[in-house]
């Protein structure tokens, strides 16, 4: 077998150790939706019991949105910290030590009922935001360095798999039945401690990434052995050679802060197209659809909407398996294109169900079709491609700080969206979705025209396809361009 495409156990357990990290975020995110009405509940006791009468309304939505939009708050300061750690501490050593914040979490989450404080469940959400943000940023650039170049599309796919699979965990454990009760959801909210825990096992085991070994610490000895391990090989020259060419391209440039990043005319491309492909994940409206769905749902005369929203969840892990098979196949350019368009039909298909849905009784199943069909396009093209895409398009000096800005565009996108979805749907009533067509038909204007093909390129060959649109007056090329300075280009 081609060592290129070999898939060893080393390499397993390093990608599957890193995604407990995606996981969390999934899980995080999805959590707080199914216990709304329970922790509502539970504000309003400890409110009464605190100050003798029962809590306004105002004052009630308010806690609620507080405790649901700090986390994303929470999301953008750690994914602006994540340059801080992974070129001090390294991309492993950086997921370990996060960790600690997962645990002050789930302690803050966990007690804040004994306690009968709101307040220490805000700062729980607002700590596990901060450890999402963190996450955000080392897990696809962990699992992009150890990742061959021929699999490193299909393995940065588990990043967006762990995602949804702790989404879809979580929606399951929000049920009633489970821990979405009076009971138990302060064990829900302080699972997080387990995966944590199981982490903190593993990631000893899994090799430091050898493109920080060689290129950040210069230890090249160290590089090759766990080269050796990644690729279940002794030859691992070609791997060798790549890196090495990477570091003097990294010599020849100081090392790159964000403020840099924006200055320098050779990563204004790329760090455009890796910001505009964050929005697009979050600004097509696949948060809305799932803080939406549970409603319209019951709208289309679902007995238990609940287990539709589960569904959804279910067609959204399934997609994600498919497009971890097809993206070194198909690319990612053509997959985050397909993906758009067919969101954009999805969304229109929605409004025209959700428009008539009084009128004609059987459109209930159409606006259910329409979702599946959002959420499965979701997770063939924006989904996984905008996360691992920043690791290929920026070579190992700038990567950190650019890793640090499309995070951040990433969570501030998903706060507006978090915090102006519900007065949007209230002015605009089905038509919502119309917005968000607009959007994804311009994303998919801006993928066809500046993004280029980065699978089977080397890193270095993808970053100097830049050097040559970006700096010192070099002519201009097209995306096509880009797409043919693959493997034959000159380095």
């Amino acid at each position: 077998m081609d060592s290129g495409k070999q898939v060893t156990s080393t390499l397993m357990l390093s990608v599957g150790a890193a995604v407990i990290g995606s996981l969390q975020f999934g899980y995080n995110t999805g959590v707080i939706n199914a216990p709304q009405k329970v922790i509502e509940k539970y504000i309003n006791e400890t409110w009464l019991q605190r100050y003798q009468e029962p809590i306004s309304g105002g004052s009630l939505t308010a806690i609620w949105s507080v405790s649901v939009a700090i986390f994303s708050v929470g999301g953008i300061f750690g994914s602006f910290s994540v340059g801080l750690f992974v070129n001090r501490f390294g991309r492993r050593n950086s997921m370990l030590m996060a960790n600690v914040l997962a645990f002050i979490a789930a302690t803050l989450m966990g007690f804040s009922k004994m306690a009968s404080s709101w307040e220490m469940l805000i700062a729980g959400r607002f700590v596990v935001g901060l450890y999402s943000g963190l996450s955000t940023g080392f897990v696809p650039m962990y699992v992009g360095e150890v990742s061959p170049t021929a699999l490193r599309g299909a393995l940065g796919t588990f990043h967006q798999l762990g995602i949804v699979v702790g989404i879809l965990v979580a929606q399951v454990f929000g049920m009633e039945a489970i821990m979405g009760n009076d009971d138990l959801w302060p064990l829900l909210l302080g699972f997080t401690f387990i995966p944590a825990v199981a982490q903190c096992i593993l990631l000893p085991f899994c090799p430091k990434s050898p493109r920080f070994l060689l290129i950040n610490k210069n230890e090249e000895n160290k590089a090759k052995a766990v080269l050796k391990k990644l690729r279940g090989t002794s030859d691992v020259s070609s791997d060798m050679q790549e890196m090495k060419e990477e570091s003097r391209q990294m010599m020849r440039e100081k090392k790159v802060t964000i403020f840099e990043l924006f200055r320098s005319p050779v990563y204004r491309q790329p760090l455009l197209i890796a910001v505009v492909l964050q929005l697009s994940q979050q600004l097509s409206g696949i948060n809305a659809v799932f803080y939406y769905s549970t409603r319209i749902f019951a709208k289309a005369g679902v007995q238990q909407p609940v287990y539709a929203t589960i569904g959804a969840g279910v067609v959204n892990t399934a997609f994600t398996v498919v497009s971890l098979f097809v993206v070194e196949r198909a690319g990612r350019r053509s997959l985050h294109m397909l993906g758009l368009l067919g969101m954009a039909g999805s969304a229109v298909l929605m409004t025209i169900a959700l428009a008539l849905l009084e009128k004609v009784k059987w459109m209930s199943y159409v606006s259910i079709v329409a979702i599946f069909g959002f959420v499965a396009f979701f997770e063939i093209g924006p989904g996984p491609i905008p996360w691992f895409i920043v690791a290929e398009l920026f070579s190992q000096g700038p990567r950190p700080a650019a890793f640090a800005v499309a995070g951040f565009s990433n969570w501030t996108a998903n706060f507006i969206v978090g915090m102006g979805f519900q007065y949007v749907e209230d002015l605009c009533g089905p038509y919502v979705f119309i917005i968000f067509t607009i959007m994804l038909l311009g994303f998919f204007v801006f993928t066809f025209f500046k993004v280029p093909e980065t699978k089977g390129r080397t890193f270095d060959e993808i970053a100097t396809a830049f050097r040559q649109t970006g700096g010192g007056g070099a002519a201009k090329h097209s995306p096509e361009e880009l797409n043919s300075l693959g493997a034959d280009s000159q380095l």
